[in-house]
């Protein structure tokens, strides 16, 4: 690998207004600025944002100086299946991006909106203001704390839908630790080899190295509040 977010010189190009400023910073001021002036992609439906977050991706990449196959077998993948995310022809788990938030020492909501969070001492959002990340089929997550500066924790609103027997949810597994709280329906965890049944109230408290999915019971939807601990 030839640099990382914190050590990579300044990227080719025209400098962002102000200035060259060095460091993160100045890198992150000039991939807002190109993605303003020079990036234009569809956000009306789900390839868009894809397209949009890929972007964002590519662009810290080149900050740093790395060519695919670099990245890719830092994040241990082929350079086949990371090109696939960087030209947002395949969904993003969230294990994917908060991996490369870190790995660019980036806030995950930079990543997903290309806007810095600005609170550092306490943020509110209100209902409805939560930010769509749809990362799995069949999962949509509502992103809850991203005006929240170097947050530890990352919560998220998760609604699901049915298991069908034809159409089981992938099992997945990333690092840190993980907690479900059940808001509506009930939920199926599949968790390693054993299955457990989570009722409005119930919690999970988990190790997410283990392979898991969670589907909503009982034939219809369900809601439960998931905050993620990298």
């Amino acid at each position: 690998m030839r640099g990382t977010a914190a050590q990579s010189g300044r990227r080719r190009g025209t400098d962002p207004p102000g200035g060259n400023a060095g460091g993160l910073s100045g890198h992150l001021r000039f991939l807002r600025y190109h993605k303003e002036g020079e990036i234009s992609v569809n956000e009306n439906n789900g390839a868009g944002v894809n397209k949009d977050i890929a972007a964002r991706i590519r662009e810290l990449r080149e900050v740093c100086d790395m060519e695919r196959i670099e990245l890719a077998e830092t994040l241990g993948l082929t350079e086949a299946e990371y090109a696939r995310y960087e030209d947002g022809e395949k969904d993003f788990p969230v294990s994917f991006l908060y991996e490369l938030a870190a790995l660019f020492k980036v806030d995950l909501t930079e990543l997903l909106t290309g806007t810095a969070p600005r609170l550092a001492n306490c943020s509110i959002v209100r209902k409805g203001e939560g930010i769509a990340v749809d990362r799995y089929e069949g999962y949509d997550f509502e992103s809850i704390a991203y005006k929240f500066i170097g947050r530890r924790v990352e919560p998220m609103i998760v609604t699901v839908g049915p298991e069908t027997e034809n159409d089981p949810p992938e099992l997945v597994s990333h690092s840190g630790q993980e907690f479900n709280y059940v808001l509506e329906g009930q939920i199926t965890v599949r968790f390693g080899e054993r299955s457990f049944l989570l009722n409005e109230g119930d919690c999970f408290y988990f190790d997410p190295t283990v392979p898991h999915a969670q589907s909503a019971a009982g034939g219809k939807g369900a809601r439960f509040l998931t905050v993620i601990m990298p």
